[in-house]
């Protein structure tokens, strides 16, 4: 998968001076990269018994949801505080520069299920980690995590050693 980095784009400087982003909004536009890009993300759990994906805003609904099409599961979404309707639970959790919170529908999952967490990115697995918790609250186990691109540098597996990480491309 090292040639999707052919396809994502770097961005230096955004948001903010000194950050090198990774823009995924070109392999977003190329339809066989974007195919590809999904069944990879989910090869690992394909007999993993996954019941669920859950997918973190914003980046993450995008191939949590093409993800919950591809292994025939429903679609979790993890969201900002204030975005859900229904009864939540919210997960805080810090990140470089201050902290922010999760939330889940508070009956979006159970014991019964089995969950694939998504994402485009990740760096020092503050939003993993927060994930993960919300998942286990409700009584599901979560499988695994799968990840487009992992900022090796920021050493995010380590706060997820607990659980199986997917990443395919890494910085």
């Amino acid at each position: 998968m090292e040639h999707l980095k052919n396809i994502i784009r770097d961005i230096p400087d955004f948001p903010k001076a000194g950050i090198l982003f990774r823009d995924i909004t070109p392999l977003l536009a190329d339809a066989e990269s974007l195919r590809e890009t999904v069944n990879a993300l989910v090869a690992p759990y394909r007999d993993a018994g996954i019941t669920a994906i859950a997918a973190m805003e914003a980046r993450g609904f995008i191939f949590g949801g093409l993800a919950a099409d591809a292994l025939g599961t429903g679609f979790v979404p993890l969201r900002k505080p204030g975005k859900l309707p229904y009864e939540t639970i919210s997960e805080s959790y810090d990140l470089e520069y201050g902290a922010a919170s999760l939330e889940i529908h508070a009956d979006a999952l159970d014991e019964r299920d089995t969950v694939l967490l998504i994402d485009d990115l990740i760096a020092t697995g503050g939003t993993a980690v927060a994930s993960c918790r919300l998942v286990e609250r409700l009584g599901a186990r979560v499988a695994g995590l799968a990840f487009i691109i992992e900022l090796d540098g920021l050493n995010g597996r380590s706060a997820l050693a607990d659980y199986h990480v997917h990443s395919l491309v890494h910085y």
